[in-house]
């Protein structure tokens, strides 16, 4: 199998669309969103078999400390996976390695990272990758919503009831205020574990620019009897699987309980159009309660060069110990 790359403008993204496995975080608008946010380069590539068509690779490039990379997703992007859309019958081992032709001899990147929601761990495994992988929950929406609601634990279930029953209302969002109060919610989150959250408002704004007119993302506000805002949440979802990619409150209305409300409404949202699959976005054993089963999807890894591999673990280990020092400082500040 062999790929080239496509020019971004003039790939045909109506039909990349139709791939039976094509996901959000492969659009066009996803990738463009990324872009944006990351300072990173767009690129789609055609994969081969000969004369036939086998599908395509979407990913950026970009570059830290000097080092050229591919990702396909990578570390703080806030996706889970991209990877690629293949006609049926095709390999995912045989595109990876392509690929990686590509990214070594092609792009002369460093360094490689390709997370595929339909990979299998042996598909990078005997190539030579690194196997990281992405741990979430999943929740089968083909269920009826009897089933799902019947699936959560007792506990959750009243937590939705009460909310019902305190008057809290879920509303559609559609306007770019709505990022400045998901970010204020999210804030008080961080802080409640002496933390700050791991990317700006900016983010946020982005995404709503790029994803909202084009209906493949749902933006949800809790509101309490008052009116008040004090909950929200970021959903992104197309074809087979919708995305829990979000979510936020102010610890001073949670007793309302509007997280678990906006979870069934979004939940039953997507599943109403046809999504099959909702992924909780990532670990938490408090999404155990809502009848979710445990998923994980491989995420591969390779450098040119060992170096390369162990910069990059330790600029992700700084990462995390400059939000906890960030987040601990905030606190401090506060107490004088």
């Amino acid at each position: 199998m062999k790929c080239h790359i496509i020019d971004f403008n003039a790939v045909d993204w109506t039909f990349l669309d139709r791939f039976a496995d094509r996901t959000v975080f492969q659009t066009r608008e996803w990738i463009q969103f990324i872009g944006e946010a990351q300072g990173a380069t767009p690129l789609i590539a055609e994969l081969r078999e000969g004369r036939e068509l086998a599908g395509y690779f979407t990913g950026l490039t970009f570059t830290r400390l000097g080092v050229k990379i591919l990702g396909s997703s990578f570390p703080g992007w806030t996706t889970p996976y991209v990877g690629f859309n293949l006609v049926p019958g095709a390999s995912r081992a045989a595109a990876l390695t392509a690929v990686e032709e590509m990214a070594w001899s092609g792009l002369k990147c460093l360094h490689m990272e390709v997370s595929d929601p339909y990979f299998t761990i042996e598909d990078g495994k005997f190539l030579g990758f690194n196997c990281k992988f992405f741990n979430s929950y999943r929740s089968d929406l083909r269920k009826s919503e009897e089933e799902l609601f019947g699936s959560m634990d007792s506990a959750c279930r009243r937590c939705i009831r009460k909310a019902e029953k305190s008057g809290v209302t879920i509303e559609e969002a559609h306007d770019l205020a709505f990022a400045d109060e998901y970010y204020q919610q999210l804030v008080d989150v961080f802080a409640k574990q002496k933390l700050v959250p791991t990317y700006t408002v900016d983010r946020v704004r982005a995404l709503i620019k790029h994803l909202g007119p084009t209906g493949r993302v749902l933006l949800l506000r809790a509101r309490d009897p008052s009116g008040n805002c004090i909950a929200s949440g970021i959903f992104p979802g197309f074809n087979q699987i919708a995305e829990f990619w979000g979510n936020a409150s102010f610890r001073s209305s949670q007793i309302l309980r509007p997280n678990e409300l906006i979870q069934w409404y979004a939940m039953r949202y997507w599943k109403r159009r046809g999504v099959e699959i909702y992924d909780w976005g990532g670990e938490g054993r408090y999404k155990e309660k809502y009848g979710c089963v445990p998923h994980r999807v491989p995420w591969f890894t390779k450098s040119r060069f060992d170096l390369v591999a162990k910069l990059r673990d330790e600029a992700k280990k700084m990462f995390e110990s400059k939000q906890r020092f960030i987040g601990w400082l905030q606190g401090e500040r506060k107490r004088f």
